[in-house]
């Protein structure tokens, strides 16, 4: 699954734009690495977001197609913020 769609699927991100535009700026990294939004994603991953003045540090447990509210902060594991 490519990277923008994955944070949005998984709610990191609100929205898919918003997901993309944060690749262009660098603000998102795969196991140490600036990412593409592009990128696909596996299991077992490394992600790191820059939100601001925020930086979350995620290993990526699950990746689905589609999400709702109650599971899709089971896709993902938060390592600290």
């Amino acid at each position: 699954m490519r990277l923008d769609k994955y944070l949005k699927v998984s709610r990191l991100v609100k929205r898919r734009e918003t997901a993309k535009e944060l690749c262009e700026d660098g603000d998102i990294y795969i196991d140490g690495k600036v990412a593409r939004a592009s990128a696909e994603v596996k299991v077992g991953q490394k992600l790191t977001l820059i939100l601001g003045e925020r930086k979350i540090h995620a290993i990526i447990k699950d990746v689905k197609p589609f999400a709702n509210k109650e599971t899709a902060s089971s896709m993902y594991e938060i390592v600290s913020e």
